[in-house]
């Protein structure tokens, strides 16, 4: 049975042109949106979307540029760095999503009072396969007082790349996300040492589109965030089992009972927004690491990056 908020108003009669939805990538954090999928959440709302996949997480904001795909999600970060390119930039992100980050640290043995410091000496993986996990990480770094190069060295690479090496033992900590933890865990090849989700709102994932289109097709955009912010509320009020077994189709590698295990843990760190609201204090975040990262140089404002009216 797919997951339902009661109280809600009858299906609206469908758009007569399919909305292109462009998903980043498939990752287990993206829950939300395969809820919404799954649910009929969008038809509900009277949008007909058609959902495509990228071939590549730098081709998403290509897709919207050049008009292939109309809406995308996946993080703030790929505006924020094409209006570092060019100021004049059309994209523009709205809806939080996925509010916090959620990435974990996988080490060997039990570590509850684990602080950042507890890594001088070791040998560290971050996460590099887009850059937002290890701008994030190496932020919290510099803010702990400790330097970020001598934390990861060159060790800056894929999680399976990293993956190989830590069950090789070269390696004593890695940045993973789910299911990578989850299955270390559950083979005893490590411990969760920390949930990168305890930094708070951090605006990991919205839409984002070109404020052409967002004008344009502003009716259905409207019923876009409506159609997520239903899917938003299922997710922390249906049971963990029954989210699952719903989106399980999304994601065919994992067996239902390890992604509820995962929905559960995620859903108690806080990941996903509980409303689609993108506050100014949670994309300034985001924009500082990347900034204190090297990632970006420019600082656009709020406004610039964000339509604020579309994301309630």
């Amino acid at each position: 049975m797919t997951p339902e908020v009661p109280g809600i108003p009858t299906r609206r009669a469908l758009s007569r042109r399919p909305l292109v939805l462009c998903e980043n990538m498939r990752a287990v954090p993206y829950v939300p949106f395969y809820l919404a999928l799954a649910g009929g959440f969008w038809e509900s709302e009277g949008l007909a979307i058609q959902h495509v996949v990228s071939p590549a997480t730098t081709n998403t904001p290509v897709k919207l540029l050049e008009g292939s795909a109309d809406v995308s999600w996946g993080g703030p970060m790929r505006v924020m760095m094409h209006h570092d390119a060019d100021p004049r930039c059309p994209l523009a992100c709205f809806g939080q999503v996925v509010a916090r980050d959620p990435f974990v640290l996988v080490g060997r043995g039990p570590q509850p009072l684990f602080r950042f410091a507890d890594l001088a000496g070791l040998k560290v993986a971050p996460a590099g396969d887009v850059p937002t996990p290890w701008m994030t990480f190496q932020d919290d770094l510099q803010r702990a007082g400790l330097a970020p190069a001598k934390i990861a060295g060159r060790r800056v690479r894929p999680m399976a790349t990293n993956l190989r090496a830590y069950v090789r033992e070269q390696v004593d900590v890695i940045q993973v996300f789910e299911p990578y933890a989850n299955q270390l865990v559950a083979a005893g090849q490590g411990e969760i040492w920390h949930r990168f989700s305890e930094r708070g709102d951090i605006a990991y994932t919205t839409f984002y589109a070109t404020r052409q289109t967002m004008n344009r097709r502003r009716d259905e955009c409207h019923r876009l965030v409506a159609g997520i912010a239903r899917a938003l509320k299922a997710l922390q009020r249906s049971a963990a089992s029954d989210i699952a077994r719903a989106v399980q189709p999304f994601l065919p590698d994992l067996n239902q009972e390890a992604l509820a295990s995962i929905i559960t843990d995620y859903r108690s760190a806080g990941l996903w927004a509980t409303t689609p609201d993108l506050p100014p204090a949670a994309l300034l975040r985001l924009k500082a690491a990347l900034i204190s990262g090297g990632l970006i140089s420019r600082d656009p404002s709020y406004e610039t990056l964000v339509d604020r009216e579309l994301s309630t």
